[in-house]
């Protein structure tokens, strides 16, 4: 898939409150991110896993990041539930 900018790596500090993700980013910088997976997301936000954020054009938003994905066992998850359709809009259209 394809997104607007590059995305951010960084090493997941602890998801809380279902929506919510402390991360550390490559540069040392701890920021918050919007989790948009409302599931209980078991076996994949072990503390030390490496994510994947975008940053928010949006000067307004409260929470400027968004977390993606994540690597865990050498493949690529997706945590953001609103890409699966444009995933494969995008797929369909190539």
């Amino acid at each position: 898939m394809k997104f607007q900018s590059p995305l951010i790596k960084g090493t997941l500090i602890k998801r809380y409150k279902r929506f919510m993700a402390d991360v550390t980013l490559d540069d040392g910088t701890v920021v918050t991110a919007h989790c948009p997976n409302s599931g209980a997301m078991l076996g994949i936000t072990t503390p030390g896993s490496i994510v994947y954020l975008s940053k928010s054009p949006n000067e307004n938003r409260k929470l400027k990041y968004t977390w993606e994905m994540l690597e865990t066992d050498g493949a690529l998850v997706g945590t953001n539930t609103g890409n699966p359709q444009k995933i494969v809009h995008e797929a369909l259209m190539q």
